[in-house]
Order: C-alpha cells, then sequence, then structure tokens
C-alpha cells in the first residue's frame, strides 16, 4: 500500500485522516505544528507514543537530510545539498541580506526545460518534489542554521510551474498562519515561460512574485537557449504576463543572463527596452529586469562578460526607461548556482 505524505497536508486534511483512522479530530492541529516546522513524527510529543509508532510506519517520512554543506567565505552563503527519502538529492542555498535571510530552493529533482545555459537540466527530470518536500527543504535550513528564513526564492532545480500543482500545494502550506506563517509577498517564484501555467496561476490568486526567466529579445536568440520558447514563444509568453499583470496588479520582474557574444551588446538593451515597453508601458505596469552574468558550467561552454559589460548593459535600459539591477554573485566560492553541486555529488556515487 502507497504511504500517506502527512506533511504535504493542510491542517483541513489531516482532520479526515485522524478522524478515518479513529483519533479525534484536534490531532490534526497538533500534528500540524509540528510538520509544519519539519519535525520528525517522533518528535511531535503532543501526540502519544503509541500513535507516533503508527503514524510513523504507516506514512512517508519526507524531510530531507544534510548531505553536505558549503559556506562561503566571502559573504556567509550557505549551499545544501539536501537527500530526499528515496535517495534523490536537490539543492538550496541560504542567502543572508540586511533585510533578512532569503532560501533559494528547488522544485524538481533536475529538470527537462533544457535550457542551455543551465546546469540543472543536464541529466534531465527524474521526478517532481512533493510539497512537503519544497517545504522541507526551509524548515530543514532553518533547523540546521538556527535562523528564521524570511524570504523564499523559487528559482532553484527545476521548473516550478511544471510542478503545479504540488507548488500551490506548498505555497498554502507555507503561508499558512499555524505553520510557518511566510507572507506570499515574500515568496518570489521564476519560470522560463509555461505559458498555460502562468495563466493558470493567475486564477489561483496567490499574490507571490512572478520572475520571467526571458535572457533575449528576439524569437531566435531566445529560442537557440530555451527550448521552450519553440512551444510558447515570446509573444505568446509576454501577452500572459500582460494578462497576469491585469489580473493580479503583481508586478513581474524579468531575469536575464548575460552571456557573451550571445545577447550582452548594447544593441541587444536597446532591444530589450524596446520589446518591454511595447507590451508593459501600455497598460501602465512598472518594468524590472534583474541582470545575471552567466554562471560558467564546462558544459555550456557559455563566458561571462565583464562586470563593467553588465553595468553598461544596466545603464543603458536605464537610459530607455527601464529599471535595471545586475545581481551580485552571491557563493562564488561554493559554486551557488543550482544543479553544480548535484552534479559533482551524482559523479563522485556513480
Amino acid at each position: 500500500m502507497e504511504k500517506l505524505d502527512l506533511y504535504s497536508m493542510l491542517p483541513e486534511e489531516l482532520a479526515d485522516y485522524f478522524v478515518s483512522i479513529g483519533e479525534p479530530k484536534f490531532r490534526a492541529a497538533q500534528a500540524f505544528k509540528g510538520l509544519a516546522r519539519g519535525e520528525r513524527i517522533a518528535e511531535i510529543t503532543t501526540l502519544s507514543k503509541k500513535l507516533r509508532d503508527r503514524l510513523s510506519d504507516e506514512t512517508l517520512d519526507t524531510p530531507p537530510t544534510v548531505e553536505l554543506k558549503l559556506t562561503s567565505k566571502i559573504d556567509g552563503t550557505v549551499k545544501y545539498l539536501f537527500r530526499l527519502f528515496d535517495g534523490a538529492c536537490v539543492e538550496s542555498v541560504l542567502m543572508k541580506y540586511k533585510h533578512g535571510n532569503t532560501l533559494c530552493i528547488s522544485s524538481q529533482v533536475g529538470c527537462r526545460m533544457g535550457c542551455k545555459f543551465c546546469a540543472s537540466t543536464l541529466a534531465g527530470r527524474e521526478r517532481d518534489l512533493l510539497p512537503s518536500e519544497l517545504l522541507g527543504q526551509i524548515t530543514a535550513a532553518q533547523r540546521d542554521s538556527g535562523e528564521r528564513v524570511d524570504n523564499v526564492v523559487m528559482m532553484g532545480i527545476g521548473e516550478p510551474l511544471d510542478n503545479f500543482d504540488n507548488v500551490v500545494k506548498f505555497l498554502k502550506l507555507v503561508n499558512h498562519k499555524d505553520g510557518l506563517n511566510i507572507g506570499y509577498r515574500h515568496i518570489s517564484l521564476s519560470t522560463c515561460g509555461v505559458v498555460p501555467k502562468i495563466r493558470a496561476l493567475a486564477e489561483v490568486d496567490i499574490p507571490i512574485t512572478l520572475s520571467i526567466s526571458l535572457h533575449a529579445s528576439d524569437d531566435e536568440k531566445r529560442s537557440a537557449i530555451m527550448p521552450v520558447n519553440k512551444k510558447w514563444n515570446i509573444d505568446a509568453l509576454l501577452l500572459a504576463c500582460v494578462d497576469y499583470y491585469k489580473k493580479t496588479s503583481r508586478r513581474i520582474s524579468f531575469e536575464y543572463t548575460l552571456i557573451s557574444g550571445k545577447n550582452d551588446t548594447e544593441d541587444d538593451a536597446r532591444a530589450l527596452a524596446s520589446l518591454l515597453k511595447k507590451y508593459f508601458v501600455p497598460i501602465h505596469a512598472p518594468i524590472h529586469v534583474n541582470l545575471i552574468r552567466v554562471n560558467e558550467v564546462k558544459e555550456t561552454g557559455f563566458v561571462a562578460g565583464s562586470v563593467d559589460s553588465a553595468k553598461r548593459f544596466a545603464e543603458t535600459l536605464e537610459s530607455l526607461g527601464v529599471v535595471a539591477t545586475v545581481r551580485r554573485r552571491l557563493g562564488s566560492d561554493v559554486n551557488a548556482a543550482c544543479g553544480q553541486l548535484r552534479r559533482s555529488a551524482s559523479a563522485v556515487q556513480v
């Protein structure tokens, strides 16, 4: 019999479960507080030992364990390799800012989107993460570091909208007042452009921040580095973003990875500004671009331009009325870009 995942259940679902096994409904509230903190079932002492033993035998034990932890000597960024209950591994990155701690989490084991500059997709997708495994990265980081995670960025391994139902369930769990109670406005979700799910996310009406991995301003260049563009091109993607903004009134940010010789010239900056203004100025939507110098992964062959060239790209966008920031590269001495640590660990196991 397939085991139930109690860690992925909301309180009302737990209540139904406990009633089904002959326990009073109030057990749900007792269990949820412990589960939401990432406690092992044996640690939830508000439940009787007999019940804990039964639950341990009959349900999944999904909280991840720390397989490897690297701490940057430069800025204190912590990179975690978490091992999941079935032996698979994913990465998370804990970044410390003056305004609080931000954790970048993974949504899948591997990724099938095939973006050419990304280490996470090189071996394809193994499986989706359960809601509890998304949540578990946060609780495991908190328990290990002894610090609260204030902000969550879904920008790690995997495409969040390719795991739509589990991601939406996770968002409800992490926001729950009796759980971690992380506000939706402190959560950002990054997508390479799964257009139907962007529209579905708008209908769910959860007020998170949506980030779009754009990386090029015309279909030819974008399709060459992002296969998803062959299915949903730039026009389809940006029209979905326009509708998302109209529905939610939530600002959308655009991620743009700068690759030397591919998409980082002044002409590219001008084309990007023109493209975004075409879609978003008419609806009076704010435009913000996050510029990221590409992380150099040996399998891709892509090279990052200089810091000065990134600044010039940003200055060109700003001169054309598009707000732009060059993302500060954290944890460079621990390969903080997602996908690299998992690949090296997999190679060792083989």
